[in-house]
């Protein structure tokens, strides 16, 4: 049994708690490693050790802390497949969905590395006479990011590859389901020479985050999970004087209007719905399609390529979907399904019929795609965030019925629409109030020099994550004003001069 560590100024620490969880692996369902559950007082030692590492990073030169990032991004692109493995084994996705997750994460380090461009400021000359004014944004200080189990690699490098490149130093406290990928990125940043204590890894559950979000040293918190939770994170950041961008949940619909290239947008549902077990906060839960023929069309298309989803372990390449994470998580969605069908929805495919026969595997947390039809907005299958590979098919009469089924729900993570009609393509990513909105592309996640939140109940804070809006976060605003006396000059020289070191 692997006893997991937190990594706490450059090594690997063993902490103070004597709480530990289990981690399991989601395709046998046996418990593989134990995690440990940090206390306030480990928490503590960790802000503190990123405390005293702050002074000497921000002062850094941008540039050096961009060579870093650059070598960091060069170790995760060697040990892309090693952090794979990490996720896979802990979260149950398929291998290639794994590596997936890896590139998008290494796309926000690529934009880090030229955070030195972003972090300019301006200057106007002559605000007075001989006076100038000009700006620079400079790090906040210690900052802390909360991440999910569904993205153990990609969230967190949403967050903290944009915090160390503004000169902040970081404490991560990833999910305690599936820790194992934060441990390794942590390495290969103490690899890629950064200084001990400027990044930190503590593991734990409620009461660490709680720490965080108490501790009057840590600065700004970054969240990624579910509303709840987002709004509580907020709340109390907040109230203890903290910057926070929390993330919440997502009902994401696809609206598929009677033009559209329909075999493109089953393809499209089929990846959006079911890849990864439905465990996106971007996945499509709710297909829209716009008039009867359209719906009919669809599901008769739909209905047997969920039947025929390959459903497996990671460890068979072939598979196209994986378990889920956890027993607990498994009995969720098999509720969700069950409410759905006592609400009145069609269940055209039923996920809970799967077996998985194979030796050893008999055990794991595996559930098959699930395809509902005539959902309507009372039931809880369109209300709630299932995070399965559940698929509710919402009809519309009509375009403005589409948008009205959108514009109901609480959650404003992303949309798609399907369509050859430019016209309301265009009409539709104007209106909808929607954070991320994507036209014939069913997960409209924006690349890492673009910027990723939602709306409504799925985003508390001003800041969306990543990209332009993460730099802003994570730094705040100085404004110089400066005048000089007139003095001597001094001598010429004609050495090159050299900067960044």
């Amino acid at each position: 049994m692997t006893e997991l560590m937190h990594f706490v100024g450059g090594k690997a620490v063993a902490g103070r708690s004597e709480r530990f969880s289990d981690v399991f692996d989601p395709a046998t369902g046996e418990v593989v490693k134990r995690c440990p559950l940090a206390s306030a007082g480990d928490v503590a030692e960790a802000v503190s050790v990123a405390r005293a590492a702050f002074p000497a990073w921000a002062k850094t030169p941008a540039l050096r802390r961009a060579r870093i990032l650059d070598r960091f991004k060069f170790l995760l692109q060697e040990n892309a497949d090693r952090i794979a493995e990490a996720i896979s084994a802990e979260h149950g996705k398929t291998h290639d969905d794994a590596l997936g997750e890896v590139q998008r994460g290494l796309e926000v380090v690529e934009f880090a590395v030229g955070a030195p461009h972003l972090l300019k400021g301006e200057i106007t000359e002559n605000v007075g006479t001989g006076v100038d004014s000009h700006n620079l944004r400079q790090p906040l200080g210690v900052v802390a990011g909360i991440t999910p189990f569904n993205f153990p690699a990609m969230v967190p490098m949403w967050m903290f590859p944009v915090a160390l490149a503004c000169g902040n130093t970081f404490v991560l406290k990833p999910s305690e389901r599936d820790p194992s990928a934060s441990l390794v990125i942590a390495e290969l940043l103490a690899e890629a020479g950064l200084p001990d204590g400027v990044f930190n890894v503590v593991l734990g559950d409620k009461e660490a985050v709680d720490a965080l979000l108490t501790d009057p040293d840590v600065k700004a918190v970054s969240f990624v999970g579910s509303t709840p939770i987002a709004r509580y994170v907020y709340a109390t950041g907040t109230a203890n004087g903290k910057r926070v961008q929390a993330l919440g949940g997502a009902k994401n619909h696809m609206v598929i209007l009677p033009d559209a290239d329909l075999d493109m947008a089953v393809n499209a549902l089929m990846g959006a719905a079911y890849g990864s077990a439905g465990e996106r906060c971007m996945a499509v839960s709710v297909a829209v399609p716009v008039g009867e023929k359209t719906a009919d069309a669809l599901i008769e298309r739909l209905a047997p390529k969920v039947r025929a989803l390959k459903v497996g372990p990671a460890t068979d390449r072939t598979s196209e979907m994986g378990p889920l994470v956890t027993a607990q998580h498994l009995a969720r969605v098999r509720g969700f399904i069950d409410r759905g069908e006592a609400e009145g929805a069609e269940l055209v495919v039923d996920g809970r019929d799967f077996r998985m026969d194979r030796q050893g595997l008999e055990n794991g947390y595996y559930v098959g795609g699930t395809l509902f039809d005539r959902v309507t907005t009372d039931m809880a299958i369109w209300r709630e965030e299932i995070f399965g590979p559940v698929l509710s098919v919402a009809r519309a009469g009509d375009y403005d019925a589409a948008v009205d089924i959108i514009g109901r729900h609480a959650y404003a993570n992303g949309v798609a629409i399907f369509t050859r009609d430019g016209d309301a393509a265009r009409t539709f990513a104007q209106d909808i109030e929607v954070g991320m909105v994507g036209i014939n592309v069913p997960i409209p996640v924006p690349m890492a020099f673009h910027s990723f939140g939602g709306w409504k109940d799925s985003l508390f804070g001003d800041h969306h994550m990543h990209g332009p809006e993460g730099v802003r976060f994570y730094t705040r605003l100085k404004t110089v004003t400066t005048r000089w006396p007139t003095g001597v000059r001094s001598d010429p020289e004609f050495v090159m001069p050299t900067l960044g070191e």
